[in-house]
């Protein structure tokens, strides 16, 4: 559980990073991170007149002779939703992919199905190999890192470059977006494209490798990002993108439904971050989420710590979702309390690639251009 720490005197983050650092006023190195990036080259040019319609103009061109013109991942939230209807208001043409990963929470099933019809978006769904991934699941838990929602992020990455690929598509079209997702904090997380990383966690709590599971490698992403020349582009930075309105919008004209706090559409998430996270390693990740809305002036400071108070996953709702996951995981309560009682550890205490990049030097601009993506 959190306790008594230093707190931003301009956002809500505080020393449950502890590689936080604070200036003479009390701000934190996020606070200064987030007000540099707002100021990047690649940042503004996105802001300039006339640049989305640049960039719709060049995905409608490369697509003009096929039946989409781009790809959308979706996941039944906020951002993925409006990045739906965002799309279609541009005129483009997407093809959705959904990676079901096993997790998703019945009423974001039934928001994809909802959004998708009344867009008249068509759907691509890529079910992973539950047993593989279970297992997968299982030996991040047990490696005792922050960083068990890598096996499904990664995964994601992997499948939406895959289909793109498939379907001859140059452009990914993803609802991460600065506005609301423009900070991290690697001390809670790290190594979502470190493929070295997830094999190797696998391997040594398994004692097997990974067959089945999407992932993408140093070889896989030259093939995808430079051989087929697929991008990335982060569609909502393109316009001022306002959380509140966005999720107005979607209400009233995809009768979407609100599920509670961010990635909570899936219930694995929606434990593992409102309770694992918390109780084994004091990280509540709704402090680097109400943050970055503090950032992009759509919250204030007060209302921010207000929030922070309020339960947002009930007790008895935690409850059902701990007895969901040892099940579907396969594990008793004592095995699960064996988990959460290991001392915690953290992504340099395990091999990655990573780890022989920075070794060779010459490899590190790689790694940090696909870490970007």
């Amino acid at each position: 559980m959190e306790t008594n720490q230093r707190i931003c005197s301009k956002c809500i983050m505080d020393t449950s990073d502890p590689d936080i650092t604070f200036d003479e006023k009390g701000v934190c190195n996020h606070c200064r991170d987030y007000a540099k990036c707002l100021k990047e080259p690649a940042y503004l040019a996105k802001k300039q007149p006339g640049a989305v319609d640049c960039l719709v103009n060049k995905i409608k061109q490369e697509g003009r002779r096929k039946k989409y013109d781009c790809i959308i991942g979706v996941s039944g939230g906020v951002d993925s939703t409006y990045t739906a209807y965002l799309v279609k208001q541009l005129g483009l043409r997407p093809l959705a992919v959904h990676m079901d990963n096993g997790w998703d929470s019945e009423l974001a099933v039934d928001n994809i199905k909802k959004f998708l019809n009344k867009l008249n978006i068509d759907l691509c769904t890529i079910v992973l190999d539950w047993e593989e991934f279970k297992e997968l699941q299982l030996a991040f838990l047990k490696s005792s890192t922050p960083d068990s929602e890598i096996p499904t992020d990664h995964a994601i990455i992997a499948v939406l470059y895959k289909v793109a690929a498939d379907y001859g598509l140059r452009y990914i079209l993803c609802g991460h977006n600065t506005a609301t997702e423009g900070g991290g904090v690697p001390a809670w997380s790290q190594g979502h494209a470190d493929w070295g990383y997830i094999k190797g966690i696998y391997s040594q709590f398994t004692g097997k490798n990974l067959k089945k599971y999407p992932h993408v490698g140093p070889i896989e992403f030259a093939y995808y990002a430079i051989l087929k020349r697929i991008q990335w582009i982060q569609i909502l930075d393109y316009f001022d993108y306002d959380k509140k309105q966005a999720v107005k919008i979607i209400e009233q004209e995809l009768n979407w439904r609100n599920y509670g706090s961010k990635h909570y559409e899936s219930i694995y998430t929606r434990f593992y971050q409102g309770y694992i996270l918390l109780e084994k390693f004091g990280f509540n990740k709704r402090r680097l989420h109400l943050s970055s809305l503090i950032w992009s002036n759509q919250m204030t400071r007060e209302e921010a710590l207000e929030k922070i108070k309020e339960i947002d996953y009930p007790k008895n709702l935690q409850e059902q979702d701990k007895e969901f996951v040892q099940k579907k995981l396969g594990v008793t309560e004592k095995e699960f309390g064996k988990i959460m009682a290991t001392p915690p550890k953290n992504f340099w205490d395990y091999p990655s690639d990573k780890k022989i990049f920075y070794k060779y030097k010459w490899l590190i601009r790689i790694y940090h251009h696909f870490k970007r993506r």
